[in-house]
């Protein structure tokens, strides 16, 4: 009896040694496991500066901050900073010892040993952070010689296995990673880091299980609202525009969040076409800081896709010239081109639209936008030229871009005051690209259609019949389709084929002309019964051979 009662008590007494102090962490150094730094960074000055917390750790987690934001100047500052506060602070050793391991790993070592001699010799933490402080720095083989000396310790405490979980995703194991923090979780239901490492770890690699970690964590701490934050961003990195702004909406409705977390909202509601929300939102950061570029941004977008231009003229002139700080990109210069095209400003929307293409080389579909400013500002010649550089830009040349380059050479022609050798010049270019537009789609009408109208031009009182074989082709291919939707087509091309073959009848005075004349313009009664232009011209016929 007296036996089992010493033995119970060295069992109590090992277990008192080799167990971890499980001490509940700040909300700032709980929020920096996580891995949300930029929360913690907050939380920890506000903890430093009301001294509500062991100050000396405090500082060691902000010198944390620092060092993973590569500011080792500002690391250095609040371990010496800890260890002011605390002179044997073993922390804020390894802080310093942490930022050595690269410039001097003996140095580094040695410091690190050091911490871990007399009563730290079994303290699992210390061991952890010297491992994590290995990690940081890229070196895997001295954090997982830390970690393993944990191991030895205890293998039954979450942070020995949120370690093991870090080094394996710092070697691309998600699944091994994963398992790790599984286990961390067993150990300790509200072990967040593990939750959301957990999370990350398979963002990219089945979502479904990093969602559902998410869940679990919201279900074990409802208050934890960066749980949201996480869920939001994983949904957002998917594209999943629709997800990621509920779960950035119930972020921003717990009140915990800065102008950077109202951004991605506002980004987000509108990338889910959310417009009248996305600029409720960056109305609101407006409102914290007038000068922002990104709510002015926002507020330009927003305005532009709801149609509310005269906002959005306001809004782009903030952006442009009064925000602060702000650089501006393709999509910048294509919304703010898009308002002033609305407004009719056409240069100076053609400013804009060639600087989108400035600040974005590859985009040279722009080109054809600011042909067609061109054409509304009456410029049928830049117009032209733009178009031009659009389809010399293109890697394949089609069909569709041919016609469109055809008919403004077409268009060009039929200006009023144009040259008449300039006119000549711009309807054979026409009628050449017509011609390519034939040879590419043998089986399709305009080609041929747009080949007879700029021959028509050509010949414009039909004597020489220059557009009768290409109209000719084109009743054929339509009357293949045999498909009403072509009559139109037919109108115009038996419209021409009979006046071509009256002024031929008026020309010869030949009776079978009249006769196929008079063919066409029944035709066309057929299709529509009570086409003027049909009706005249046959009355013109019967006149004609009463004449005779």
């Amino acid at each position: 009896m007296k036996c089992n009662l010493i033995f119970s008590s060295i069992l109590f007494l090992a277990s008192f040694v080799f167990s971890p102090l499980q001490a509940k962490d700040s909300e700032g150094i709980s929020f920096y496991k996580a891995g949300f730094q930029k929360q913690a960074k907050v939380l920890l000055f506000q903890e430093l500066k009301s001294n509500s917390t062991n100050s000396a750790e405090t500082c060691y987690f902000l010198g944390n901050v620092y060092f993973g934001e590569s500011k080792n100047d500002s690391a250095l500052y609040y371990y010496k900073k800890g260890l002011s506060l605390d002179a044997e602070s073993a922390l804020n050793n390894i802080g310093l010892a942490k930022l050595q391991i690269k410039s001097n790993a003996v140095q580094a070592k040695e410091a690190i040993e050091n911490v871990l001699k007399g009563k730290n010799k079994k303290n699992v933490d210390l061991i952890l952070e010297a491992g994590r402080a290995y990690l940081e720095n890229g070196e895997l083989l001295g954090a997982n010689d830390y970690l393993e000396r944990a191991q030895k310790i205890t293998r039954k405490y979450a942070p020995v296995f949120v370690l093991a979980g870090d080094i394996f995703e710092s070697k691309k194991d998600a699944g091994q990673a994963c398992s790790m923090y599984e286990q961390a979780i067993l150990f300790d239901a509200n072990c967040r880091e593990a939750y959301v490492k957990y999370a990350r770890a398979y963002r990219d690699v089945n979502t479904a299980l990093a969602v559902e970690m998410l869940g679990r964590l919201k279900t074990q701490e409802p208050n934890f609202s960066l749980a949201n934050k996480e869920l939001a961003d994983l949904y957002y990195a998917k594209n999943d525009f629709d997800n990621a702004a509920k779960y950035y909406g119930e972020y921003i409705a717990s009140g915990n969040y800065d102008t950077d977390d109202l951004k991605q909202y506002a980004m987000t509601l509108f990338l889910n076409k959310d417009y009248n929300k996305s600029l409720e939102i960056a109305q609101m950061g407006l409102k914290l800081n007038a000068q922002d570029p990104a709510f002015n941004r926002l507020a330009m977008y927003n305005n532009v896709e709801l149609k509310k231009f005269d906002d959005a003229t306001v809004a782009a002139d903030n952006f442009f010239n009064k925000s602060k700080d702000a650089q501006f990109s393709y999509f910048d210069y294509t919304y703010n081109g898009s308002i002033l095209a609305e407004k009719k400003k056409y240069p100076e929307a053609i400013a804009s639209f060639e600087k989108a293409i400035e600040a974005d080389t590859t985009k040279t579909e722009l080109l054809s936008t600011i042909s067609g400013l061109y054409e509304q500002a009456g410029d049928p010649v830049n117009a032209i030229k733009s178009y031009e550089k659009y389809v010399g830009n293109v890697s394949k040349l089609s069909a569709d871009l041919l016609v469109e380059l055809g008919k403004k050479y077409y268009s060009y022609a039929n200006t009023d005051k144009i040259l008449p050798n300039i006119k000549t010049s711009s309807l054979l270019k026409a009628d050449s690209l017509f011609a390519k537009v034939a040879e590419m789609e043998p089986d399709n009408y305009r080609g041929n259609c747009w080949r007879a109208r700029a021959n028509s031009n050509l010949d414009p009182e039909a004597t020489k019949g220059l557009a009768k074989p290409f109209y000719e082709k084109t009743v054929e291919i339509c009357l293949a389709k045999n498909d009403p939707r072509y009559n139109p087509v037919l109108i115009e091309c038996y419209s021409y084929l009979g006046f071509y073959h009256l002024v031929a009848g008026e020309k010869s005075k030949s009776a079978s002309e009249y006769e196929t004349s008079k063919g066409y313009w029944n035709k066309i009664l057929k299709i529509e019964p009570g086409n003027s232009t049909a009706l005249k011209a046959l009355e013109g016929l019967s006149g004609s051979k009463k004449k005779k």
